[in-house]
């Protein structure tokens, strides 16, 4: 097999480009490197070296705060709940209502589309919100985070718009076997669409992880708080502003800003190991090997 020796100038161009990524990895990598060497470092080692990759003193009091009892471990499984059980919710409504608007001979599909497009620009607000949520008698449960964002209207245009361009003879086939709107759904649109369910997925599952405001303003119950709402608590009680009396008061805390990196190391470390998994499905070629001949 013949290879085509790369000129002075396109090995110099693939040299600056290695060189550019590697710095653009770089300043990614070395500010969560120095948020996790934070959280085991000492309160003096913080106030003394302005950045640093390993601790000179590894102390786990700020982990040993967190940790202190079985708050965080409770909220971490609500968190996880939430994130699941609102993802599969998202997705669900999402896809079937994607796919509906999908198809050019269902009756008021326009209209569904400008509504679907005004809130994007127009939305009502938290107060209404709020009223709507209580009026269904949703509040303090679980049901009042997922099912208020349970479709979010740019994803669904998007995953529409990826609807619109499977071949027309893959639904017709279907159909011709007998199969209904929710069969081609199920048996057709769905196994094509693997990369964009990883994708959308993960979006609405980092936006649930994520979310804490939804939580603060319906779960009254602290027993119900995921982890992004117990977090912010420790963090204010650390910093002095708020008292919980699901921890011994004469605990001498860690210094702030290890319990805050600690903080964030323990929030961000559960979602980052969804990516491995997910990741293989981004650059897969949805069509490849769906239409022969």
């Amino acid at each position: 097999m013949n290879t085509r020796h790369l000129s002075v100038g396109e090995k110099l161009f693939d040299i600056a480009n290695y060189l550019f990524l590697a710095i653009v990895a770089l300043a990614m990598i070395l500010p969560v490197m120095y948020i996790v060497a934070g959280s085991f470092a000492s309160d003096l080692e913080i106030g003394s070296r302005s950045f640093f990759l390993i601790p000179k003193d590894i102390t786990f009091d700020a982990y040993k705060f967190v940790f202190k009892d079985n708050t965080l471990p409770r909220s971490l499984g609500v968190s996880v709940f939430i994130t699941i059980g609102g993802t599969l919710v998202n997705l669900f409504f999402t896809f079937t209502m994607a796919y509906a608007l999908s198809r050019s001979h269902m009756i008021g599909r326009n209209v569904f589309m400008n509504l679907i497009i005004f809130t994007m620009v127009f939305s009502g607000g938290i107060i209404p919100t709020y009223l709507v949520v209580k009026s269904l008698g949703l509040l303090n449960t679980y049901w009042a985070v997922m099912l208020p964002v349970a479709i979010n209207a740019f994803n669904l245009i998007v995953i529409k718009s990826f609807f619109q361009e499977i071949p027309n003879e893959l639904i017709e086939s279907a159909r011709i076997d007998g199969c209904n709107d929710i069969g081609v759904l199920w048996r057709i649109i769905l196994p094509l669409s693997k990369p964009v369910i990883a994708t959308f997925a993960l979006f609405y599952a980092v936006a649930h992880w994520n979310d804490f405001f939804n939580a603060l303003i319906y779960l009254s119950d602290a027993k119900k708080w995921p982890m992004q709402v117990l977090l912010r608590q420790i963090v204010l009680m650390a910093t002095g502003s708020l008292e919980m009396g699901t921890y011994d008061p004469t605990y001498v805390k860690p210094p702030d800003q290890s319990i805050k990196m600690a903080i964030i190391v323990v929030g961000t470390l559960p979602i980052l190991l969804v990516y491995p998994f997910i990741q293989k499905y981004f650059a897969k070629g949805v069509l490849i090997g769906a239409v022969k001949g």
